[in-house]
């Protein structure tokens, strides 16, 4: 597992260049993230990598191509001291795990990340961190996979009790 770090502000296009909005294949959108920016992601993110930013991740346009491109490169958690509203809700709708972690700028690139979710807290290294929880039914839609596998599974029975 590795850490990639990011800084603040990362922006979608940043994520998955606009040119690349035609793809839809995550394993494609994944071969083109974060080009220009950190062009090794691609080549070399792995499954169970965890990305690490600071404020703001995700800010930008509402495209659901980026955290698409992010879990097609085998990253399933995002923690950021913060992320922009549209970017958190789509990363729920497609499976990708997002943290909030107030001190998330000071985890370093490759530092060892062990998420403890359940109890509010993450060990980066010998330090641990606090993590904001995500909501019980917004769990269960990205460990679904992300909402359209989450809705196919669904029975009535849980639509009628919602």
């Amino acid at each position: 597992m590795r850490t990639w770090k990011f800084g603040d502000d990362i922006d979608t296009d940043a994520i998955i260049p606009g040119r690349y909005l035609t793809l839809y294949d995550p394993n494609e959108l994944a071969a083109h993230a974060f080009e220009g920016t950190r062009d090794e992601f691609s080549q070399e993110a792995a499954e169970g990598d965890i990305i690490v930013a600071g404020r703001n991740f995700g800010c930008g346009s509402s495209r659901e191509h980026a955290p698409i491109a992010i879990r097609g490169a085998g990253v399933q958690t995002v923690i950021a001291v913060s992320f922009a509203r549209i970017f958190y809700r789509n990363c729920i709708a497609t499976g990708v795990l997002p943290v909030i972690c107030p001190e998330a700028d000071t985890i370093t690139e490759d530092e060892p990340i062990a998420l403890h979710f359940d109890e509010g807290y993450l060990t980066a290294g010998e330090r641990i961190l606090t993590v904001e929880p995500v909501p019980a039914f917004m769990r269960k839609i990205i460990d679904a996979g992300g909402l359209v596998e989450y809705a196919k599974n669904i029975t009535e029975i849980e639509l009628c009790t919602k």
